[in-house]
C-alpha cells in the first residue's frame, strides 16, 4: 500500500480492479480543512485518462509491473503475439490492450511487454523506430522553399506528415511519443 504522500509520476496503482499510471499529481492544502491530492490517471489497458481526487492520508495499492523485452512475432485477428527473448515463451496481448503502439510495431521488432505477475497488461515501444514509406504522393518541384509537408503511409499503416523530398521506398525515423517524422535514414 502507498500513501498519497508517496505519489510520483509514472507510479502504477490498482483502483477499482483496474491498473492506472499516475500521469500527474498535485498536492493541495486549502486554508481550512484537510488537504487533498488531485491526480490525472491513465488506464494501463485502455489508455483512457481520468481525473481523480484523493484525501490526504488515503492509501492505494501500488503495483510493480515487470518490463520484459520481447520480440513481436505476428498479429492474428485481434491478438498480438510476442516471444520472450530469453525463455522463448510466447504470450498474446489483445490489440485493444496494446493501443496505438501497434502502429509502430513490425514483425521481428523488440518491445517491452508490461507484466502484472504472469499476465501481460501493456506494451511499450522504443522512443524512435524506423519504418518504410509504402505510399506517398511525389513532391512538386519548387515547393521546397516553403518547407512544406505531405502525408505518407508507412508499412504498419500509420499515416504521418513528411517533407516533400521523402519518396516511396524511403526508410524514415519516427518519434513514437509525438508521431512525428525525425529524419530519413
Amino acid at each position: 500500500m502507498a500513501a498519497t504522500s508517496e505519489f510520483r509520476n509514472g507510479m502504477v496503482i490498482r483502483l477499482e480492479g483496474e491498473l492506472f499510471t499516475i500521469v500527474e499529481f498535485q498536492h493541495v492544502k486549502p486554508g481550512k480543512g484537510m488537504g487533498f491530492v488531485r491526480t490525472r490517471l491513465k488506464n494501463v489497458r485502455t489508455g483512457a485518462v481520468l481525473d481523480r481526487t484523493f484525501r490526504s492520508g488515503d492509501n492505494v495499492e501500488e503495483v510493480r509491473l515487470e518490463r520484459r523485452e520481447m520480440q513481436y512475432l505476428y498479429r492474428s485477428d485481434d491478438l498480438l503475439y510476442f516471444m520472450d527473448t530469453e525463455t522463448y515463451e510466447q504470450v498474446s496481448i489483445s490489440a485493444d490492450m496494446a493501443g496505438d503502439t501497434v502502429l509502430f510495431l513490425k514483425e521481428g521488432d523488440t518491445a517491452l511487454v508490461l507484466m502484472d505477475g504472469d499476465t501481460p497488461v501493456g506494451v511499450e515501444v522504443p522512443y524512435f523506430v524506423k519504418l518504410k514509406v509504402v505510399e506517398t504522393e511525389p513532391g512538386v518541384r519548387g515547393d521546397t522553399a516553403t518547407g512544406g509537408s505531405k502525408p505518407a503511409r508507412l508499412e504498419t499503416g500509420l499515416v504521418i506528415q513528411v517533407p516533400l523530398f521523402v519518396e516511396k521506398g524511403d526508410v524514415v525515423r519516427i518519434d513514437t511519443r509525438t508521431r512525428e517524422y525525425i529524419e530519413r535514414v
